[in-house]
């Protein structure tokens, strides 16, 4: 397949793939759906008079998947194959506390989150993963990874049929820039004077749908990215020009991870959790909107009054009313407050139960119960728990990209670093360790969660100390071997020590019962040869 690289073969390649989008429906549908998850439920309905209320029952149903999903820590691990254990065990363990390092420091525990609130409510999330040269970590190397999560309307596949992008011939991603700051960045590439120029503000095409400003300075940017013998290629252009130019980065991954909320055949966007119940939140909001309006003009009785009599009336409070004729034949009536029917209380709370409840997200799950029965309420919430294994199954799968991702760009960018890692003693050890080599070996990567989590490992804590509490374990040195590494500084030093005072202890012990044993057969000795034991 021919890849083009002159800016307005990219930009009709991107014009394509809008396309694909529009066709899909993709651009309305995440402007709706992002506009009734954040209560904006009743745009472009004109009804001036009818007073427009929201009782969003879809956010915490969202923010429930987010929680649960997001429950377990996450915690890599890798090892080599076909090399000597002592060199596989280093090298896997500085890996291992780059990946840590690396996730504390683009904060990607807390991206995931809004990872996920993306794929939930438009229907994909995504991460770009790149490096950053100009960092210092205050040594001689430079540069660092960095994260960032992208729309999933910013994210163009070659092949949209596809849902693996590392199967893509080609990946465009789009940027809406300041135009000043573009044009800065390609004059420090070499881009001339001329060319400059015809950097200027645009329309994007998806903007139209997304955006309700429109901003005469920013102008679209588009980065693509391809494979071309084994490696991923990348280029940044606008409409007309090439920003930067292209060059092999060495990556063998695209440095994008992706994961849909709902998979859907033949297309690699996925369906939004709630997309197919937003008729079910208008229902809601119209019944309520009919309530309010019904509360409003007939639920309070009204006053009738003769007007051939009464030519004004009145309820300010001891004002005289003029009547025509005697007083006495004045004629008023109140009319009854007209009944409201409680069926749409019934039917409001039972869409909105029921809806809840084909979520996966019913009362019990989100904790709108009372704790009568602890036993019941911990099995439906585990009940309701079921529906998400598949989406945590793709979450489990999208972190496992992004820390392959993290492991290519580590060996073609990172060099020869000085780095700290835990020994299987639980030591910190500080080596100097030159990433490149990592293209010599072979990799198994495991990427653990909850088993290796921080909440197991400090589940693990509190047992060890309950079974040591109880004298159920009675050696301190089991009891500190147990306790995961990290949660106890110099660990094997402490362990050395108490086998050398358990060491002295015993010796102690047995010069005791040497001593003991001693002192009986002295003993025994000498009353032998007693004068009484002779006469007996």
């Amino acid at each position: 397949m021919k890849i083009s690289t002159d800016p307005h073969g990219i930009w009709t390649e991107y014009l394509k793939c809008v396309q694909h989008n529009e066709t899909n429906g993709l651009y309305e549908t995440v402007k709706r759906n992002e506009n009734f998850y954040n209560d904006k439920q009743w745009e472009g309905v004109n009804a001036p008079d009818l007073d427009k209320p929201v009782f969003n029952f879809l956010k915490p149903v969202i923010n429930y998947y987010i929680a649960m999903i997001v429950s377990d820590d996450v915690a890599a691990s890798v090892e080599l194959y076909s090399t000597p254990k002592e060199e596989a065990d280093a090298v896997g363990k500085i890996i291992s506390s780059q990946f840590d390092q690396i996730m504390e420091d683009t904060k990607a525990k807390d991206k995931q989150r809004e990872m996920l609130r993306n794929a939930a409510v438009d229907g994909d999330g995504c991460f770009y993963v790149y490096f950053d040269p100009d960092v210092n970590i205050g040594q001689t190397a430079r540069g660092a990874i960095r994260v960032e999560n992208l729309d999933n309307v910013n994210v163009l596949y070659g092949n949209p049929t596809v849902q693996d992008a590392q199967k893509q011939p080609f990946i465009i991603l789009v940027q809406r820039r300041q135009v000043q700051e573009v044009r800065e960045e390609a004059k420090e590439n070499g881009v001339s004077e001329d060319d400059l120029s015809l950097i200027r503000a645009d329309n994007d095409e998806a903007d139209k749908y997304l955006s309700e400003t429109k901003d005469d300075e920013l102008c679209t940017v588009l980065i693509k990215l391809w494979k071309e013998k084994g490696t991923v290629h990348v280029i940044k252009a606008a409409r007309e020009v090439v920003i930067e130019k292209e060059k092999d980065t060495g990556y063998r991954l695209y440095p994008l991870a992706w994961m849909s909320w709902e998979r859907v055949k033949n297309t690699y966007h996925g369906q939004a959790a709630i997309t197919g119940k937003i008729q079910n939140q208008i229902a809601v909001n119209k019944l309520y909107a009919m309530a309010l309006h019904h509360a409003k003009t007939m639920a309070f009785p009204k006053i009738i009054y003769d007007k051939s009599k009464i030519s004004n009336w009145t309820n300010r409070v001891g004002e005289a009313i003029a009547v025509q004729g005697i007083p006495k034949d004045a004629l008023t009536d109140i009319t009854p407050a007209a009944g409201y029917a409680g069926q749409v209380d019934q039917l409001i709370e039972g869409v909105i139960t029921k809806t809840k409840e084909l979520m996966g997200a019913g009362d019990a799950a989100l904790g709108n119960v009372q704790p009568d029965n602890t036993s019941a309420i911990i099995a439906v919430q585990k009940a309701a728990a079921v529906p998400l294994e598949l989406n945590r199954m793709d979450f489990y799968q999208f972190v496992e990209d992004y820390i392959r991702i993290f492991l290519d760009m580590i060996r073609v960018n990172y060099g020869v670093r000085e780095v700290t890692y835990t020994d299987n003693d639980g030591n910190e050890v500080t080596a100097v360790f030159d990433f490149s080599v990592l293209g010599e070996y072979a990799f198994k990567l495991k990427v653990d969660i909850g088993a290796a989590s921080y909440w197991s490992e400090l589940m693990q804590v509190q047992t060890m100390d309950n079974l040591y509490t109880n004298q159920i374990i009675t050696d301190p040195v089991t009891y500190l071997d147990s306790i995961p590494n990290g949660y106890i500084k110099n660990k094997s030093k402490i362990i050395d020590q108490v086998k050398k005072r358990m060491e002295q202890a015993r010796a102690l012990s047995e010069a005791q019962q040497s001593e003991a044993l001693k002192l009986q057969a002295r003993q025994e000795v000498a009353q032998e040869n007693s004068p009484l034991t002779a006469a007996q």
